[in-house]
């Protein structure tokens, strides 16, 4: 099972796993997040977060879910993609970690593709559905 952390501005990666733990209603296995801080060097995280990486690693490799693309969270993740390995997405939203949780056991490559299309299909106008 491939793991997944989570590394968001504050805590916005908690209240993310909090709000999968409600609707899956049980908190998921190989699951971690480190929230970033205005106030953080990310390099001074980076011990922290490879710490984190082999705590939801467990052989199968790790999806790493980021908010904004280019904000220090980001920057901190970018640290620790190895490609095929420990892969990386940004914009996390509920939907997309939510459809990870769901395909994590199906490797990486379908990971990525079904995490990344939930994101996007997580977000349309509720008046045309």
């Amino acid at each position: 099972m491939i793991g997944i952390l989570l590394i968001t501005h504050g805590s916005f990666g908690e209240a993310l796993v909090q709000n999968a733990c409600h609707v899956l209603n049980k908190r998921p296995v190989h699951v971690n997040q480190l929230g970033v801080s205005a106030q953080d060097d990310p390099l001074d995280l980076l011990p922290l977060a490879l710490q984190m990486l082999k705590l939801v690693d467990n052989g199968d490799g790790v999806l790493v879910l980021t908010d904004i693309f280019g904000a220090s969270p980001a920057n901190l993740a970018i640290k620790l993609l190895k490609p095929g390995r420990v892969e990386g997405l940004t914009g996390v939203n509920l939907p997309m970690l939510l459809r990870a949780l769901t395909y994590r056991d199906k490797g990486m490559e379908i990971l990525l593709q079904r995490a990344r299309d939930g994101g996007r299909e997580g977000v349309f106008n509720m008046l045309e559905h």
